[in-house]
């Protein structure tokens, strides 16, 4: 009897070995997280369910982009460059500034910009100077360059940030602040009016220019008025000469030209 009931316990075990369906299924009813894991598996792969919600709101994005933002707008602009340190004391300025630049608008809230600028200024230089000392005078005396007409033509690439004014009052919204950061190539040509047989100086440098912008509507969509200031650090190539420095210990001049430049720029912008 012992013996039989041994041999039955044995096949029961083997057949139990033999059938593993029975066997993971009750260990899956005792798993305390197979329902956690069956609730992840009813609406598929959470990750593809974010990249679907991801690409969802991109589509609803565009689409309210092209139905209601600007693509590329022309900008025409006039307004005042000046500098500060030795170049503001040197320089006279002769407004306008002269602008024209271009805009490709890739959302609601970046942009970049494509243009020029173009700016006058003189300094009068009353006593001889380093850069000159072969420069006479009919008596023979050491000549001074007198007045120097300078010239600033400015190549840039730009980026702008519009900021999100939705949460902001009517008065902030209806600007349309952005942020601008600026690449530029800034061109200088010095002609001595005074000294016909002085060679014009030319060169250039790189520069970079920061600021803000406002742009006020005038037909939605179609053309605001735009007002920009910039901060500009450039890499003049008279910046650190001493090409004006005086002579004569005593004399007028400046042993650099070094100092930053500010514009302040207003537009009209048009838009398609």
């Amino acid at each position: 009897m012992k013996y039989k009931f041994f041999l039955f316990f044995i096949f029961t075990l083997l057949l139990g070995l033999s059938n593993p369906k029975v066997s993971f299924s009750q260990e899956a009813a005792n798993d305390i997280f197979a329902a956690d894991d069956d609730d992840l598996n009813v609406g598929g792969d959470i990750f593809t369910d974010f990249n679907e919600d991801v690409e969802n709101a991109k589509l609803v994005e565009d689409e309210r982009f092209y139905r209601y933002g600007r693509f590329f707008s022309f900008n025409a602009s006039l307004g005042l460059t000046i500098f500060d340190g030795n170049r503001g004391i040197a320089y006279q300025n002769a407004p306008p500034s002269f602008g024209l630049s271009f805009t490709f608008f890739k959302d609601f809230q970046t942009a970049l910009a494509l243009g020029l600028e173009f700016s006058k200024h003189s300094m009068f230089l009353s006593g001889p100077v380093r850069g000159f000392p072969n420069a006479k005078n009919a008596d023979g005396t050491d000549a001074a360059p007198g007045l120097v007409d300078v010239s600033m033509l400015r190549v840039f690439i730009g980026w702008r940030y519009y900021v999100d004014t939705a949460n902001l009052g009517t008065a902030i919204t209806y600007s349309n602040p952005y942020l601008v950061g600026r690449l530029e190539y800034w061109y200088q040509t010095n002609k001595y009016e005074d000294q016909s047989q002085l060679p014009k100086d030319s060169g250039g440098g790189l520069g970079f220019g920061l600021g803000f912008g406002l742009e006020f509507p005038v037909e939605l969509k179609e053309s605001y008025v735009g007002l920009e200031f910039l901060v500009h650090t450039v890499n003049f190539p008279d910046k650190n000469s001493q090409k004006y420095a005086p002579l004569h210990s005593g004399g007028y001049g400046f042993e650099n030209l070094g100092g930053n430049a500010y514009s302040t720029m207003v537009s009209y912008v048009f838009n398609w």
